[in-house]
């Protein structure tokens, strides 16, 4: 199963890293990623793939909001077929 990650705030030092760590921790690979910085906003997309991770989805959209806090950054999680049903056009 694949899921979107998305990551927005203020750009500092160390975001794309906390989290690549923290899903490592989870052993939940990133599948495809995209960042930008724009007049000092980080914005990040990332494609996991929860397949061999032990969370659930829940458990993951809590602790990347946790994790997100600490950042202070947004962090929002949701499954791919979500995420392209909202976007489609």
């Amino acid at each position: 199963m694949n899921a979107i990650i998305t990551v927005v705030g203020s750009d500092k030092v160390g975001i794309i890293a906390k989290v690549s760590a923290f899903l490592a921790e989870r052993g939940i690979n990133i599948e495809d990623i995209s960042q930008t910085v724009l007049s000092g906003n980080f914005v990040m997309m990332m494609m996991v793939s929860l397949d061999s991770g032990s969370n659930t989805l829940e458990e993951l959209k809590k602790e990347l909001s946790a994790l997100g806090d600490t950042l202070n950054v947004s962090i929002s999680l949701m499954h791919e077929k979500v995420f392209s049903a909202m976007h489609r056009i």
